[in-house]
C-alpha cells in the first residue's frame, strides 16, 4: 500500500442548503477515511450512529436509555465542545453529529445519503413525525471511519431545551421499521438517535430553574402513564435540593380524580407536587386522551454549594404502539451543578 494511505485523510465539505426560511451552511469532516472501494452487490452498507456508549450497531439492541446518544452534540460555537452545551435562545449554535462506517452489517464502501436533525419539547410521547420540527439535512458522503456533520442551527426558539433526533437517510441503508413511537424506532434502526440531557445550573438559595417536560400519548385510545425519578449521579439532597412538578391544571384534576397515585411524592400547591425521594419516586395514573402531548413544569432548586456531579432521570411509562403496556416513551437526563451565589 502506498505510503499516503497509512495516514489519516482528512476530507472537508462545505454545501450551502436553501431551506423554508433561510440558507444554511453546513459541513462535514471526515476522519480516518481511506479511497471507497467501488460499490458492488455483494458490498453493503451500513452507516450508523450509537444509541449508548456501548452500542456496536447492532439492530435491535437492549441497551438503555435510548435517549441519551453521544453522538449528538450541541456547541455554542463551530468549533466543537467536549461536552454538548444547552443552545443559547436566538442565536446560532451548531449541531454535531458522528456518523460511523461501517456498521455489523456493512463492508465500509462509501455510501452516499442524508442526514436529517429534529427538535420537539423535552420529554417523552412525541408521535413521529407530527410532534418533530426539522432543524436541518444535509446530503453527505460517508467514508470508512467517522465523519462528523455539523449542521448550524440559526435563531434557536425559547425556552432553549430541547429533544434532538437524528436520522440517516440512504437508499442502499434503508430503515428496517418506523412507527409513530420513538423508542421502538431507535432500538430497530441503527441510523436513528434520539439526545434528551440537560444542563441545570443552580445558586444556593436562588430562584428556581424551571425545565420544560412533555407527556403523550401516541395511541388513538385514552392511556395511563408514569412519570419515574431515578438519581444516576450524586444525589440531589448533596445540594440540599429540591425538585417540584407542576402538572398544570387539567392534568392535575385528572390525577386527583384517578386516586392521586404515586410514591415518593407530596402535595405542596394547587397543582404541584414535590419529589421527596428522587431516586425511586413517580407519579402514575397520569391519563392522556388519544394523540395528546401536554407539557408539564419542573423546578429545581438547591440550598448549598457542591463539587459533586448531581444527575437525574425523569423517564415516561406508558403504553405504546407495539402492544407493550409499561414501555419507556422517552424521558431527560439532568446534569446539575450548584456554584456559590455570586455576590
Amino acid at each position: 500500500m502506498p505510503s499516503t494511505l497509512r495516514q489519516p485523510v482528512r476530507r472537508s465539505l462545505f454545501v450551502l442548503l436553501t431551506g423554508a426560511a433561510l440558507a444554511t451552511l453546513l459541513s462535514v469532516t471526515s476522519a480516518g477515511a481511506v479511497p471507497p472501494p467501488q460499490r458492488t452487490a455483494s458490498a453493503p452498507a451500513d452507516v450508523y450512529l450509537m444509541d449508548t456508549p456501548a452500542d456496536t450497531g447492532i439492530q435491535p439492541h437492549s441497551l438503555s436509555p435510548l435517549w441519551e446518544s453521544p453522538d449528538i452534540k450541541v456547541c455554542h460555537t463551530a468549533v466543537e465542545c467536549p461536552t454538548s452545551q444547552n443552545p443559547i435562545v436566538g442565536q446560532r449554535n451548531y449541531i454535531f453529529l458522528k456518523l460511523r462506517n461501517p456498521g455489523p452489517y456493512g463492508s465500509g464502501v462509501m455510501e452516499e445519503g442524508s442526514i436529517h436533525v429534529y427538535r420537539t419539547t423535552p420529554g417523552g410521547g412525541a408521535a413521529w413525525p407530527g410532534a418533530w420540527t426539522e432543524i436541518g439535512w444535509m446530503a453527505v458522503p460517508v467514508y470508512a471511519g467517522v465523519t462528523t456533520v455539523t449542521i448550524p442551527w440559526d435563531n434557536v426558539p425559547g425556552p432553549g431545551h430541547f429533544c434532538l433526533l437524528a436520522r440517516w437517510v440512504s437508499a442502499n441503508d434503508p430503515m428496517t421499521f418506523e412507527g409513530p413511537d420513538i423508542t421502538p424506532n431507535t432500538r430497530n434502526n441503527n441510523n436513528v438517535v434520539w439526545r434528551n440531557v440537560d444542563s441545570v445550573a443552580l445558586a444556593p438559595g436562588a430562584t428556581g430553574q424551571v425545565r420544560p417536560f412533555a407527556i403523550g400519548n401516541t395511541l388513538s385510545r385514552a392511556t395511563r402513564n408514569s412519570l419515574v425519578f431515578s438519581e444516576v449521579g450524586a444525589p440531589l439532597r448533596a445540594a440540599g435540593g429540591r425538585l417540584v412538578v407542576d402538572l398544570g391544571p387539567q392534568l392535575f384534576e385528572r390525577w386527583v380524580k384517578a386516586g392521586r397515585a404515586g410514591t415518593g411524592i407530596r402535595e405542596v400547591g394547587r397543582t404541584q407536587v414535590e419529589i421527596v425521594e428522587p431516586a425511586r419516586a413517580s407519579l402514575d395514573n397520569l391519563q392522556l386522551n388519544p394523540n395528546e402531548r401536554i407539557t408539564l413544569g419542573l423546578t429545581f432548586t438547591a440550598a448549598t454549594a457542591t463539587q459533586e456531579k448531581i444527575a437525574l432521570r425523569v423517564t415516561q411509562i406508558g403504553p405504546d404502539s407495539t402492544g407493550a403496556e409499561r414501555a419507556d416513551l422517552g424521558g431527560v437526563r439532568y446534569d446539575i451543578t450548584v456554584g456559590q451565589r455570586a455576590g
